[in-house]
């Protein structure tokens, strides 16, 4: 079946690793959001909206859809889709045709958002950029070194068993699987139809100043734009705002107003892909941000399996 398909395929994956290959390219361009495309429908909305190009409606109104202190346990806001899905081929029950935005501490306890920070911090501490922005991602195994990126699985080898276990493994799958599911249930398309994109990957965001391109994390930028297979983006938090770090707020950039989450640790945002949620995160001012982008495509051709150990 599909399970099969899918662990073949991340095997495969594993072998035909090439550190300058297109998951690269990708996970730059996600982490660094230099989305010259997002960054094109930006100022196009805007001008039509008569809102100056600095992306600010001129009124600052910012609406806090998310407190840190708030415990929520399914907020959800419908906003009609974009246009973007028409240029792509479309999946009967996955692609969009429910557009919006959600927010869960319902779905991930803390405790489980503290072991799977673990797992990232594990895994950045072999590597790290020197810019504020580095990423770790299990599927590829792309890790920030300095200005550049290694293969983990290359560079580390057999060593990787000493850093990650089965058990680190089996919590990240489960973990996925189940934001999957609660993305599936809210817009109302089978979980069994969603796949698994690249790039998916770990964050950790400091306040150190941007030393390549790669570093610059906070423009808008819109992710189906930029990664034409995403349909689905979450992002899973793994520490608090205003307690582990200050700025970093993720925005939602609507026409009217900036509406924000403030990242807790355990809490789930997750919405379509499209330019319905044209978004950024603010600069992280002091203090260290951790995250993970998990990110579903409708499209089979374009799906990856989990990462697996050895």
């Amino acid at each position: 079946g599909r399970g099969d398909r899918r662990h073949s395929s991340a095997r495969k994956g594993k072998s035909q690793q090439d550190p300058r290959g297109r998951w690269l390219k990708a996970a730059i361009l996600l982490l660094s959001a230099a989305a010259g495309g997002g960054l094109v429908v930006w100022s196009r909305l805007r001008s039509q909206d008569g809102i100056p190009e600095g992306g600010i409606p001129a009124d600052g109104v910012t609406e806090v859809l998310a407190h840190r202190s708030d415990n929520l346990r399914d907020k959800f806001i419908e906003i009609p889709c974009s246009e973007d899905y028409d240029s792509h081929k479309r999946f009967a029950g996955c692609t969009p045709r429910k557009c919006g935005r959600g927010v869960t501490d319902a779905v991930i306890t803390r405790e489980e958002a503290e072991r799977i920070r673990r797992i990232a911090e594990r895994g950045l501490s072999l590597g790290g950029s020197d810019g504020g922005a580095s990423i770790l991602d299990l599927h590829s195994g792309a890790l920030s070194l300095g200005k550049h990126f290694v293969n983990l699985y290359r560079y580390f080898g057999d060593k990787i068993q000493d850093i990650f276990t089965e058990e680190d493994f089996a919590l990240y799958r489960d973990v996925r699987q189940r934001i999957q599911q609660r993305i599936a249930q809210v817009f109302g398309i089978s979980s069994s139809a969603m796949y698994l994109t690249k790039p998916t990957f770990f964050s950790r965001m400091n306040s150190t100043g941007a030393k390549t391109t790669h570093d610059e994390y906070w423009h808008p930028h819109v992710d189906k734009v930029t990664y034409g297979s995403f349909d689905y983006t979450s992002l899973l938090y793994l520490s608090d705002y205003s307690e582990d770090f200050g700025g970093g707020r993720f925005v939602f950039m609507d026409a009217d107003s900036n509406k924000t989450v403030e990242p807790r640790a355990g809490r789930v945002s997750f919405f379509t892909s499209g330019s319905e949620n044209l978004h950024r995160v603010e600069k992280v001012q002091w203090g260290t941000r951790f995250a993970i982008t998990i990110s579903f495509t409708c499209d089979p051709e374009h799906g990856i399996g989990d990462p697996l150990l050895g």
